[in-house]
C-alpha cells in the first residue's frame, strides 16, 4: 500500500513536469504573488473505523486555513503554483451526549500544476499536485451537552510529518490594475498516517482529509525582457 502511495506521488510530479513542457510559451513570463484564506471541514479516515465517528457529518471538524501564494506562468495555459500555508485539521467523536474534538495544526507546502481556460478576464482553473507538511500543534478538547462523563484518553499523534495530494478547481477574475481575485474549492488528502499503520499497529490507515473553500488575491508582475 505504501509503495502504491509513493508511485501516485511520483506520477503527479511527472505529470506536472510534462504538462508544463507541453504548453505554448509566453513571450514574457508572468509572476504572481499574493495571499489566500478560507474555511475547511476536516476528517480523519481510520481503518478499521471508529464507531463514535459515524456518520461522517458527526465526525467533521470546522477550521480555517490561509497562507502565501506564488505563481510562475511561463506557458499560456499552465503555471507552477507554490504555497506556504497554515492548515487546521482534526476529527470529532460523539457518543450520546458526550463529544471529543481533536485539533491538528499544520504548516504545509504544496507544489501544484495550475491549469486555466477562458478569456483574459474570467478563467476557470484546476490545481493539482503534492504537498508536504508538519504538525506544529496537537490538542484536544471535550465537551458535555447533557450529563457527559468527561474526556477520553488519546495519545499524541505518532507521525507529525505529512505528505499527500491536493486537487482544486474554481474561477478567477483578472483585472488590469487591481490584481487577480480567485475563488477555489479544494480537496486535500494525506497519505501519511497520523498514527502507526504497520502490520503490528491497530490502524491500517489513519489519513487526514479536508474540503475547503478559499478566496485569494494575487498581484501580477511581468518579467522584464
Amino acid at each position: 500500500m505504501k509503495n502504491k502511495k509513493r508511485h501516485i506521488f511520483l506520477f503527479i510530479l511527472a505529470l506536472i513536469a510534462v504538462g508544463s513542457m507541453a504548453q505554448p510559451r509566453l513571450r514574457r513570463p508572468e509572476i504572481s504573488f499574493g495571499v489566500h484564506g478560507g474555511v475547511s471541514a476536516s476528517y480523519v479516515f481510520f481503518t478499521p473505523s471508529v464507531a463514535n465517528m459515524t456518520p461522517v457529518y458527526n465526525a467533521c471538524t470546522l477550521g480555517g486555513n490561509g497562507g502565501l501564494v506564488f505563481r510562475y506562468a511561463g506557458h499560456k495555459y499552465c503555471s507552477l503554483q507554490v504555497e506556504l500555508n497554515y492548515v487546521h485539521r482534526g476529527w470529532a467523536e460523539r457518543s450520546g451526549d458526550q463529544w471529543y474534538g481533536r485539533h491538528l495544526h499544520y504548516v504545509e507546502l504544496p507544489l501544484m500544476m495550475h491549469l486555466n481556460f477562458g478569456s483574459e478576464t474570467w478563467r476557470w482553473f484546476f490545481n493539482l499536485g503534492p504537498q508536504i507538511g508538519y504538525c506544529v500543534k496537537d490538542e484536544g478538547n471535550a465537551g458535555v451537552l447533557v450529563n457527559g462523563l468527561g474526556q477520553p484518553e488519546y495519545e499524541l499523534i505518532d507521525h507529525p510529518f505529512d505528505w499527500g495530494l491536493i486537487a482544486g478547481t474554481g474561477i478567477y477574475c483578472h483585472t488590469r490594475n487591481a490584481g487577480t481575485y480567485q475563488l477555489e474549492f479544494r480537496f486535500d488528502f494525506s497519505f501519511g498516517g497520523i498514527y502507526g499503520t504497520s502490520l503490528i499497529d491497530h490502524f491500517s490507515m489513519a489519513s487526514p482529509m479536508d474540503l475547503s473553500i478559499n478566496l485569494a488575491w494575487l498581484w501580477n508582475f511581468k518579467k522584464k525582457q
